[in-house]
């Protein structure tokens, strides 16, 4: 167990802990009950079943349970559709073949509609959520990569929202913890094309240096670093994203060549800097590998990186533009040169 940065608590695990949990994490016991409901319809009866003896509940339950409470509190009507309820994100997170039944504390709600009075209510009275989060239409952090706007985050209401997804690799999963109300949503499913187009462009064998241009919680960056790269760079200009990079070594350490993670900036300090252009180094490595952290704008990550051509990824968030797209493709091969891609 490790100190969680938000709540405190001992609610985050090594990538080795939250694996041993996959197999059977959501699967029912024989005496789990089942009712799928509508989600575009309401709720055809306005109750909701307790968890089974084992702990568990199928979220279709959960969901009923909640929507009860949100109409109870006056955040919905009874003629709302059960999805009006929110967003259900499960921790922890992966490519599934069918709906989960529910444990204690396993479930992140984000909701346009939820009240702070009542997200304290659903925390207390439904056991598998273990965080409640007022959900705007935006997405959370830095929308602009020219740095321009103002970063916006939803409100974490009640509980935490911390929680980890796995993403499949050929050496193996990678378990990313991120808070949920901070970053957008990736969630993992079958055949993860970005995890895909990092495995082509590091080979086999490796190739020696690779850059995590904008590396969000730091997915790419690390999964490059599990298939062998000596030399890894993550940035983000966002605090929460080069925060979780950073913490994200520590939590597959693992599966990694490393003696000591250093990391020299704690989260409510990087709070009062949430947006960083220079580049400030969040975290380094000693070891068989090398692997940096920084926060800042990636256009200017080129006045710290070690020298090489390294394979660098820019996974920026609007891909809409291509010709914008080029030019920053461009712009990083005249300056650091290399081979590099958007995945």
């Amino acid at each position: 167990m490790m100190k969680c940065p938000v709540c405190e608590m001992d609610c985050v695990k090594s990538a080795k802990d939250i694996l041993a949990t996959l197999p059977t994490i959501f699967l029912p016991c024989v005496d789990c009950s089942v009712r799928f409901l509508d989600k575009r319809a309401p709720l055809p009866e306005f109750s909701y079943e307790l968890p089974c003896s084992c702990g568990k509940r199928f979220i279709d339950e959960v969901f009923a349970h909640m929507f009860v409470i949100m109409v109870e509190q006056g955040d919905l009507q009874k003629t709302d559709p059960v999805a009006a309820v929110g967003s259900p994100l499960v921790h922890p997170g992966f490519a599934m073949d069918r709906p989960p039944f529910l444990p204690d504390k396993s479930l992140v709600l984000l909701s346009p509609r939820v009240t702070t009075r009542s997200a304290e209510i659903l925390i207390r009275e439904v056991p598998e959520l273990r965080g409640v989060v007022k959900s705007g239409n935006f997405t959370p952090g830095i929308p602009d990569p020219d740095l321009n706007t103002v970063p916006k985050v939803y409100d974490l209401l009640a509980g935490c929202d911390v929680r980890a997804d796995v993403f499949p690799l050929q050496t193996g999963p990678l378990v990313m913890y991120k808070q949920q109300s901070l970053v957008h949503i990736e969630f993992p499913r079958g055949g993860y094309p970005k995890i895909q187009s990092v495995e082509e462009h590091v080979g086999k064998p490796p190739v020696p240096y690779f850059v995590d241009a904008c590396s969000g919680v730091g997915t790419l960056g690390l999964a490059a670093a599990c298939m062998g790269v000596s030399q890894v760079i993550m940035n983000d200009a966002w605090y929460a994203s080069a925060f979780w990079s950073a913490f994200n070594l520590e939590i597959n350490r693992d599966y990694l060549n490393l003696k000591k993670i250093k990391i020299f900036e704690q989260y409510e300090d990087m709070q009062k800097h949430p947006v960083a252009k220079e580049p400030v180094k969040i975290a380094q490595t000693e070891g068989d590998q090398s692997i940096e952290v920084y926060q800042g704008d990636f256009r200017l990550l080129y006045r710290v990186l070690p020298a090489g051509f390294p394979v660098t990824a820019i996974d920026i968030f609007d891909k809409k533009d291509p010709k914008a797209l080029d030019l920053i493709q461009k712009e990083w091969q005249a300056r650091v040169g290399g081979e590099v891609f958007i995945p």
